[in-house]
């Protein structure tokens, strides 16, 4: 489950992909597939996908406990060819984040 709280030190990967028209649902199978396959991966959390509305534009939303967690995320996705798998499916925009705030 997402933990979206300041002062947590969970590191957060915000990837927006730009997809051609009729192209989310491949991105978002291919990247289901990649959080499916990092889920044993130490300190790996959630990731979550959001598909915009209009078609042209697919979120994913991971985490991992902290910096070092994700580094092993990104190197278990490269070595099994899932980063090259994206950028044929859509132009990737990727940031790691931490929460700065949040308000209820």
């Amino acid at each position: 489950m997402p933990i979206i709280r300041a002062d947590t030190g969970v590191i957060t990967q915000i990837n927006v992909f730009t997809v051609p028209e009729g192209g989310q649902q491949a991105l978002i199978d291919l990247l289901r597939e990649a959080a499916m396959s990092c889920r044993g991966i130490p300190g790996w959390m959630s990731a979550s996908l959001h598909r915009e509305l209009d078609g042209t534009r697919v979120v994913n939303y991971a985490q991992a406990r902290d910096q070092a967690a994700m580094r092993r995320v990104f190197e278990h996705l490269r070595t099994s060819g899932f980063l090259d798998r994206n950028q044929a499916l859509g132009q990737a925009h990727p940031g790691l984040y931490e929460v700065a705030l949040t308000l209820e």
